[in-house]
């Protein structure tokens, strides 16, 4: 018969064998959890910098690309109310019929001989106005100011103006219609046009395009007594 070894009954051995079983389990323990927190801290820092790098890019959009304008008057009702906020656009292509444009009116555009085709310019209005782009340079404008009529006409065309209050039946004597604009003008109006001083009045004539500061992009903010419910606050004006 085989001699059976006696088995070992040194308590020492037992612990020893059982402590070296959970010795990488306790080691993973231990080093998952500086992980996690190494892991949290590192999100926060990625939070950190997409707050960060967002605060400059709405800081370089409002200072460059965007800024907000206040409607002072009541040239552009129906459009705009006197105290509506607006957005404009700064960085905007050439002007166009029919968008509205800001403008800082320092000099006036002004015909100096009786055809109508050599330009110069004098001290303009003074101050920013927002008006609707109607001509630019190189179109023909015409203006029937006729009772019953008010019609305007840019390159033989009737505009389809559904956003003025009334028809344009004011002239205040600056131009003989129908007319050329010169390059490099704008011809503008209000579509308040009873009430709105503006390209037809020698005060503030014809624009120069470099005092165009940009285009109406929204409007977003109108005064309470002014609306019925909280989304006639806003309305898209780029056109």
């Amino acid at each position: 018969m085989e001699e059976q070894k006696p088995q070992s009954t040194d308590p020492t051995l037992t612990e020893e064998t059982a402590h070296e079983a959970e010795t990488p389990q306790e080691a993973e323990q231990e080093t998952e959890q500086p992980l996690t927190l190494m892991g949290a801290f590192f999100d926060m820092l990625d939070l950190i910098e997409a707050a960060v790098t967002t605060f400059f890019v709405f800081m370089l959009l409002f200072t460059y690309v965007l800024k907000p304008v206040t409607v002072d008057g009541s040239s552009m009702v129906p459009t705009l109310y006197d105290k509506d906020s607006l957005l404009m656009l700064t960085l905007c292509p050439e002007p166009k019929t029919g968008r509205i444009v800001v403008i800082d009116d320092q000099k006036s555009g002004y015909f100096t001989d009786a055809e109508q085709t050599q330009v110069a310019q004098r001290e303009g209005y003074g101050s920013i106005l927002v008006k609707r782009v109607i001509a630019t340079g190189g179109q023909q404008i015409n203006i029937d100011f006729r009772k019953g009529y008010g019609t305007v006409a840019v390159d033989g065309v009737q505009l389809p103006e559904d956003y003025i209050a009334d028809l344009t039946t004011r002239d205040d004597g600056a131009f003989r219609y129908p007319f050329t604009v010169p390059e490099g003008y704008i011809f503008v109006m209000g579509d308040n046009r009873l009430h709105s001083t503006d390209s037809r009045n020698g005060l503030i004539g014809l624009i120069p395009e470099e005092q165009v500061l940009g285009a109406v992009v929204l409007r977003y903010n109108r005064e309470d007594t002014r609306i019925t419910k909280w989304t006639d606050q806003f309305a898209w004006l780029w056109r």
